[in-house]
């Protein structure tokens, strides 16, 4: 952790969750963030869905919902970004308070509801970002939208020329009834929407889906079916879950989705459900409870071709992104794997 982080992070933390958030974006806004670039190391270069990443590690959407911060983001070593979630148009979201802190857990619960400012508008930041490392946009619906369904190829017609990926999030546990999404029907006719909607781009965007960590067997087997069948370009496993076992902090019994290090195993083990059902051919993005290099690596190990983090930067800051991916390579290099892409999945049995 940076002096900086030492010092700002535990003031951060004495503030109202969200408002601390809003502090950290306005912080990196005005050049107090990180200066150099992506991590670059020949190890842990990959390619996910056609996309070059010069390292596996993400921020994952949420942290940055509005494309406000993109430039800094960029220099803090992430090998990708992701934002939003953007719905057709814009909206405040679930009231306040929204966001809490589970210190003892080293986890988040939030219920925002998809609170954001519209798609226009994040598709407008988009077209002006710096050139830098991949940036995707998480799709989303409107909440009182008759057609939650087509708002996700709207959102995609919108900013998709002005994005290297999107993310379809059905799994969202905060916008009431979105979860149903992920039934087999109702699945494959609103990828069918997108995927359509995509091929009226000018260029082939990949697209991924996200799905929760709340599935059963049976329903994991079904979104892998249609997943598979709709020919997507990879899946991000997993998104917060409703579950609250083993937790320790007094906003335990709060509403909405959990993240972080609870999330770890849960999510570990769908990611590595997820790959057995795919047969390890439809790329994978892992997301729960990364902190640390282990974590990065068991998700990886575990069948993920990259991975993903938001919750953790909460408790260690952004310094995190270069401290995990060097300790990565280390962990790669000591088990005899010369590129990421060959450790891919070696532990699924395990997890799975």
């Amino acid at each position: 952790m940076s002096l900086g982080e030492r010092i700002a992070l535990p003031i951060l933390r004495r503030l109202d969750p969200e408002r601390a958030h809003g502090l950290a974006l306005k912080a990196l806004r005005a050049g107090l963030g990180p200066s150099g670039g992506p991590v670059r190391d020949a190890r842990l270069q990959v390619t996910l869905a056609g996309m070059r990443l010069e390292n596996p590690l993400g921020l994952a959407a949420g942290f940055d919902k509005n494309a406000e911060a993109l430039g800094p983001l960029m220099r803090a070593g992430f090998g990708f970004l992701e934002v939003g979630a953007a719905t057709p148009l814009p909206q405040p979201g679930n009231p306040r308070p929204r966001l809490f802190r589970l210190a003892e857990d080293r986890a988040a619960i939030n219920r925002f509801g998809f609170n954001n400012d519209g798609a226009e508008a994040i598709a407008a930041r988009l077209a002006a970002r710096p050139k830098g490392v991949p940036v995707g946009l998480n799709l989303g619906a409107n909440k009182d939208s008759a057609d939650r369904a087509a708002d996700f190829a709207r959102v995609l017609r919108m900013a998709g020329p002005h994005v290297d990926f999107a993310t379809v999030n059905v799994s969202s546990p905060n916008t009431e009834r979105l979860r149903d999404l992920q039934g087999k029907a109702a699945l494959a006719a609103l990828l069918d929407g997108v995927l359509e909607a995509r091929g009226d781009l000018a260029r082939r965007v990949p697209v991924f889906l996200k799905i929760a960590p709340d599935l059963d067997d049976a329903g994991l087997s079904d979104v892998a079916e249609v997943a598979m069948a709709a020919g997507l370009d990879g899946m991000i496993a997993t998104n917060t879950t409703l579950d609250r076992a083993g937790l320790r902090s007094a906003h335990a019994g709060e509403a909405g989705g959990l993240s972080g290090a609870p999330l770890f195993e849960r999510s570990t083990r769908v990611l590595a459900r997820l790959s057995a059902l795919t047969g390890g051919e439809l790329p994978l993005i892992g997301v729960g409870g990364v902190s640390s290099a282990e974590d990065a690596y068991a998700k990886i190990r575990a069948g993920a071709s990259a991975v993903q983090l938001y919750t953790a930067l909460v408790y260690g800051g952004l310094s995190l992104v270069p401290e995990i991916l060097s300790g990565l390579s280390t962990l790669l290099a000591r088990d005899g794997f010369d590129c990421l892409a060959a450790a891919v999945g070696a532990d699924r049995e395990r997890w799975a």
